[in-house]
């Protein structure tokens, strides 16, 4: 009897102690065989543990303290890879230990798809901490490729490290939060969701110089998305919105972000073959932008309406505004071919800054505004209100007369169009253009004038 009652007593603080201590939703990277020591290639270790979250239901897979490197990590539903404060993600030097997901071509010709962590079909997952991801872009350098080549005496090279990894890549997934972390130094695009929805990217800061085609964060073909109070500082686009599917991207929020790029930091296009619309964006700050502070480009097929951007401080930005409709219907992912598109009820307001000084424009000298459709194709209709931009002067006699291409179907980028008629606004081909407290303001003399519309109906704003 005695024996019994001691048994029972055993039972009860078992169910007791296995009641009040369940199944732990925390996994540590360390605990599934990684090395924080900055040269073990833990690829196999953490994606154990991200394997182990999901199967266990979900919760969090942690890094902390120490340098992990990897290659290519897939998220899978209901897991957080949280980065601890003290800790580094770094991508491997070997492009073999990356894989490709939903693999397509980009504008530029270059086959994309590589990336660092992954996610493709997936739910309710999360990239948090305050932590680093870095991704050892300088990596895929061609002269430190060709070394890689050597180090592994690889005798077949041809496209070797040619696909080059981004840093985070989610395609065809839903719910994610990207919260907290440092994104530094991919090899190509920082943050790319593709066809994914339900989208939150907060407190994030970007430092993307490593390579080329550095883009900070690219929302192509997704819906419900907001971005706010991040910190990009990139060598191409900061924030791009852009479709390289017929299918849309809508029911955006951008806010409070600090903003620099080298190339455009608030970007639609041109990677344009779906619509854009039901986006806002507010209370951002564009510094030391050398490709264009805001750029609205649809070329590709792209109905771009129903953007607002509103409040947005400028400092030393080359081609404050650029609002391009052209004729280039470039394709993607075997889709077929569209037609024009159209840019229309697009409103830009409560902008004040300066252009970059004369002598670092891309185009010299440099004008405020550039917003141009084709003879075909007019841009609709476009509100322009409490804009004030500082610019630095510098247009000759010889440059009040010169002529603007068409270039229907080239790249759209401003400085292909040369030194412009105007130095405030040149606007051509644009069936309602509103304006109302529009005004440039001059450090120097300019002999072109403030403003040259061409095909432009204009009207002021009530």
């Amino acid at each position: 009897m005695k024996d019994k009652l001691h048994f029972t007593s055993l039972l009860i603080a078992f169910i007791l102690f296995v009641g009040c201590n369940p199944k732990s939703d925390v996994y540590k990277a360390t605990d599934f065989g990684a090395i924080a020591n900055g040269k073990t290639v833990n690829t196999e270790a953490i994606q154990r543990a991200i394997d182990a979250c999901n199967e266990g239901g979900g919760g969090t897979v942690i890094l902390d303290k120490g340098d992990y490197v990897s290659g290519t990590l897939l998220l899978k539903d209901k897991v957080t890879l949280h980065i601890a404060e003290d800790a580094q993600l770094i991508g491997s030097s070997n492009p073999l230990d990356y894989q490709s997901i939903d693999t397509f071509t980009d504008a530029t010709g270059q086959k994309r798809g590589n990336c660092l962590i992954g996610a493709k079909n997936a739910t309710n997952i999360a990239v948090t901490g305050k932590g680093t991801i870095d991704g050892n872009g300088e990596a895929f350098l061609a002269k430190n490729i060709k070394a890689k080549i050597k180090e592994l005496n690889l005798a077949q090279t041809e496209g070797f490290g040619s696909n080059r990894p981004f840093l985070l890549r989610f395609v065809n997934s839903s719910q994610i939060k990207v919260q907290d972390v440092h994104l530094r130094q991919p090899a190509a695009w920082t943050c790319h969701f593709y066809q994914s929805n339900d989208i939150l990217v907060e407190n994030v800061s970007i430092y993307s110089h490593a390579h080329k085609n550095n883009d900070g964060i690219d929302l192509d073909s997704s819906y419900d998305a907001i971005i706010k109070n991040c910190d990009i500082n990139t060598g191409d686009d900061a924030i791009c919105i852009k479709t390289t599917s017929p299918k849309p991207t809508y029911n955006v929020q951008v806010s409070d972000c600090r903003l620099r790029s080298d190339w455009g930091s608030i970007k639609f296009g041109t990677e344009s073959m779906g619509d854009m619309y039901n986006i806002d964006i507010t209370n951002c700050q564009i510094y030391d932008t050398k490709g264009g502070g805001i750029k609205v480009l649809s070329v590709d097929g792209a109905n771009i309406h129903d953007v607002t951007i509103d409040g947005i401080q400028m400092d030393r930005v080359d081609m404050p505004i650029f609002i391009r409709l052209g004729e280039r219907l470039r394709t993607y992912r075997n889709a077929e071919k569209q037609e024009v598109g159209s840019i229309t009820d697009v409103i830009i307001k409560n902008v004040k800054g300066s252009a970059r000084a004369l002598d670092s424009s891309r185009v010299n000298p440099p004008s405020g505004i550039l917003m141009t459709g084709t003879p075909n194709h007019k841009i609709g209709k476009i509100l322009l209100e409490n804009i004030e931009l500082e610019l630095p002067g510098g247009g000759i006699e010889e440059h009040t007369m010169a002529t603007v291409a068409e270039d229907e179907t080239r790249y759209p980028e401003f400085s292909f169009f040369t030194v412009l008629p105007a130095y405030g606004l040149y606007g051509r081909h644009i069936e309602n253009l509103q304006t109302n407290n529009v005004v440039f303001t001059l450090n120097g003399t300019d002999k072109r004038e403030s403003q040259v519309l061409v095909d432009t109906h204009t009207t002021l704003s009530e």
